[in-house]
């Protein structure tokens, strides 16, 4: 296996061309900001509505790149024993009850409280090494042979306090273990934080990333999506379906088709042998494209004009 750096892209061209070879459709916006932090080793903060390929740019990224992707999901509560690591404590405990026996050979030789007390110290790092430790994805993620891509997804539902735990693996790629000291990455990884814009990151964070928002596509780079995902869609029904999405994303509803759903759309009409798009079919599919009651209410009434124009496009 190659290490991370050693598959250098040659050009945002060569990068578009790489990422379109394993199913991921991307402007050059996005593949130049992909350029940037690979060839100068910084993160990337993807921010932008949920279900426009963020998550997917670092699984593709990692895919071309040969390397594993390690992946943190960011909740409400995430610290540091969560997303570091912790002490195997239940093995501590076992080899403690286990070693019992040899307890009077380590204290051999002792008189006394103290002497005796100076002996177990002097053994008790044995339990604190790396044996004893279970890693988390950011430790996993500085300690890979051949460098990785670590994504830490949806760091904005962390709170504020594991958001400036990260600052010191963002800018310095190590970490500080108390009983091991400071351990640097073996090859730095390259990240990739999403973002669903749920609360604003700190100046701090921005400062260590890139920045790069994804939107939704516009008709012609989602037909293209389209086309990568579902190949057996016929183009007539491939350019109905993102013209009735495009102009669902339109309204002020709750949640618009995030691009994923457009995908799912396709699939299931080309599983009922659809043809083309008529008002029966979308209203008994029009559930896999809005997730919410009131928004399908509000797209039922519009159906029929959609279909229209989707026809006439």
């Amino acid at each position: 296996m190659k290490d991370l750096y050693e598959n250098t892209f040659q050009s945002v061209e060569d990068i578009q061309q790489q990422f379109e070879e394993h199913n991921y459709i991307c402007n050059s916006q996005i593949a130049t900001c992909t350029y940037i932090a690979y060839n100068l080793q910084k993160p990337i903060m993807v921010e932008g509505p949920a279900g426009v390929g963020k998550t997917e740019l670092a699984k593709t990224t990692a895919e071309i790149l040969g390397v594993p992707l390690v992946r943190l999901q960011c909740y409400e509560g995430l610290d540091e024993s969560k997303a570091l690591y912790e002490w195997k404590y239940g093995k501590q405990l076992l080899y403690t009850q286990l070693l019992k026996d040899k307890l009077s050979e380590v204290l051999d030789g002792a008189t006394g409280l103290r002497e005796s007390m100076a002996k177990l110290e002097s053994h008790d790092d044995l339990f604190f090494s790396e044996g004893f430790l279970e890693p988390r994805p950011l430790y996993r993620a500085l300690q890979e042979e051949h460098g990785c891509v670590l994504l830490i997804d949806e760091i904005d539902k962390s709170d504020q306090q594991f958001e400036a735990f990260l600052l010191e693996i963002l800018a310095e790629f190590q970490v500080s273990i108390p009983e091991l000291g400071t351990l640097g990455a073996k090859i730095k990884p390259l990240v990739f934080l999403t973002s669903n814009n749920t609360r604003e990151m700190s100046d701090a964070l921005k400062r260590r990333c890139l920045h790069l928002h994804i939107d939704f596509p516009d008709e012609k780079l989602e037909r293209r999506i389209l086309n990568s995902r579902v190949p057996n869609l016929s183009e007539n029904l491939r350019h109905e379906v993102v013209s009735f999405v495009q102009q669902i994303r339109e309204l002020d509803i709750k949640k618009v088709p995030s691009i994923s759903e457009t995908i799912d759309w396709a699939k299931t009409l080309l599983l009922l042998h659809t043809e083309h798009l008529d008002s029966d079919v979308v209203k008994e599919t029009l559930n896999v494209i809005l997730k919410f009651e009131e928004d399908i209410e509000a797209v039922s009434g519009q159906i029929s004009s959609f279909i229209k124009k989707a026809h006439k496009e």
